[in-house]
């Protein structure tokens, strides 16, 4: 079993939260000022407070809305790998490499292709949350007898085979039309393009799950010392594991549902910072849900400047990193 590290915090773990913020506001900053019509820090301020009409405009209807998305997409992936992390006891675990990503996508899919999307503002994500707790209860069935990092991975690989199996038969055997068949390869590259305020309000429940799922770090940590150990430390396990699970897989789908498959942050950032500041869930929590909003928000401008959507991005960033942590791992 790949289980967690236990070692002692790094002296310097305090001001990492801080630097991470920091990290975060500039990030917000810079997303705001690049773009197709660069903007100034002084435009920025004007149209923020709508002193200026043409940069009101572009801020709060195009610049706003695409960065809240992105930092709760980030959020969310990367929150939900921390929690599969501590769930499996497996460094490697994550919503995409499990296939839970898979699922949201697959769900989304099917809801477009059946024409449900257009119909309902609901049915996407309502499908995306559908998917990925298929997906989740497949990798419980999967790797019941074990959560070993062979057996996740080959849950794993055989999941995202069949989920993409469902996706190539709505693309090849749904009679839709060219707009939807855009639509369903957007949500398979994953992007940041062109959202709205609809698409933040069906990502806000991020929050609420990470709300919830902020007073969890204390008996993660007890879980990250075994099932055993944790019940006898008095954590009632099958009712942690039920609601981690639940918040992982919610927020997992809703990430999927506004932003397509956006794959490796829920395993790179939950995994650096764990390198940074230790096992300790409490200071983990609120560190994966900015590193990952840092990270998504970082790769979008890197992605925006480059010409390429910010799923490729992160698979560009995460990919090498998996095979290292791979090689790493027993």
């Amino acid at each position: 079993m790949s289980a967690l590290p236990v070692v002692s915090p790094p002296r310097f773990a305090r001001a990492v939260l801080p630097a991470v913020l920091l990290l975060l506001a500039a990030l917000m900053l810079l997303a705001l000022c690049v773009g197709d019509v660069p903007l100034s820090p002084a435009e920025i301020w004007a149209g923020l407070w709508r002193h200026d009409p043409h940069a009101a405009t572009i801020i709060w209807n195009l610049r706003v809305p695409r960065l809240l998305v992105a930092m709760a997409v980030g959020a969310a992936l990367s929150a939900s790998g921390l929690v599969m992390q501590a769930y499996f006891r497996n460094s490697l675990a994550s919503p995409d490499l499990l296939g839970v990503s898979s699922g949201g996508t697959a769900g989304a899919v099917v809801a477009i292709g059946a024409g449900w999307a257009a119909a309902s503002l609901l049915a996407l994500p309502v499908m995306a949350i559908a998917g990925s707790l298929a997906a989740t209860g497949a990798v419980l069935i999967l790797a019941r007898r074990g959560t070993g990092t062979e057996r996740l991975l080959l849950a794993g690989v055989a999941l995202n085979a069949l989920l993409g199996a469902v996706t190539g038969y709505v693309l090849t055997n749904f009679t839709i039309s060219y707009e939807r068949n855009a639509q369903i390869i957007f949500w398979l590259l994953g992007g940041l393009e062109d959202r709205t305020w609809e698409h933040v309000w069906t990502a806000a429940p991020i929050l609420v799950a990470a709300t919830l799922l902020w007073p969890l770090g204390r008996p993660m940590d007890l879980l990250s010392l075994g099932a055993d150990e944790a019940q006898s430390l008095g954590v009632d396990v099958r009712g942690l594991r039920r609601r981690l699970l639940a918040l992982a897989t919610v927020m997992t789908a809703l990430a999927t549902a506004v932003a397509g498959t956006v794959g490796f942050v829920g395993l790179v950032v939950p995994h650096v910072l764990r390198l940074l500041v230790g096992p300790e869930h409490r200071r983990l929590v609120p560190l994966s849900l900015a590193g990952g909003a840092a990270f998504v928000l970082a790769c979008d401008l890197l992605g925006h400047a480059a010409g390429l959507r910010v799923g490729i991005v992160t698979a560009l960033v995460g990919g090498p990193f998996f095979l290292w942590l791979l090689r790493r791992s027993p």
